[in-house]
């Protein structure tokens, strides 16, 4: 540094407040679903009558189906009133089953510091903040998360739920 340029205490303190506000805002950004659906959008009626492949899925992995979409679980695996989690493309979303083969489904990525939430019935539980969520329509219900779950589209064909990618 040439003689006579010093760094004083302020500039270090404002100059790396700078980075690191910065590089916070990238980390948040890239945690944002960027979504701007309505949660309740992601419920869609089960068609009936509509072949799907019903094959088990193991470990939450998907399958491409004759019905559109891939399977990412079985009608019969999410308990009426209660939520599972699972997989679509190696991410995790949230199924839950508000009503008798009604299934909607939702990332399972926390809009607060992007964790994964876990099911516990009609809520989901993120473990890192204590963000809770509506299993049905993937509203913030509490924590500091202070956005819903993006909606996932969801059909139930054949006993099997489909999403699409």
């Amino acid at each position: 540094m040439p003689a006579g340029h010093y760094l004083t205490r302020r500039t270090v303190l404002c100059a790396g407040s700078a980075g690191a506000a910065g590089l916070c805002a990238f980390v948040l950004t890239g945690c944002s679903s960027g979504s701007t659906s309505s949660a309740t959008t992601s419920v869609l009626p089960s068609t009936a009558g509509t072949s799907a492949d019903n094959s088990t899925n193991s470990g939450g992995a998907t399958s491409a189906s004759p019905g559109g979409g891939k399977q990412v679980a079985k009608l019969s695996d999410i308990p009426v009133g209660g939520s599972i989690s699972a997989t679509l493309d190696g991410r995790p979303i949230i199924l839950a089953q508000p009503s008798t083969g009604k299934v909607v489904a939702f990332t399972a990525i926390c809009t607060h510091q992007g964790c994964t939430v876990n099911p516990d019935g009609a809520v989901l539980r993120c473990p890192c903040h204590a963000s809770t969520y509506d299993a049905f329509t993937g509203k913030d219900t509490g924590g500091p998360a202070r956005s819903p779950l993006a909606a996932i589209p969801v059909t139930v064909s054949g006993g099997a739920v489909l999403a699409s990618t």
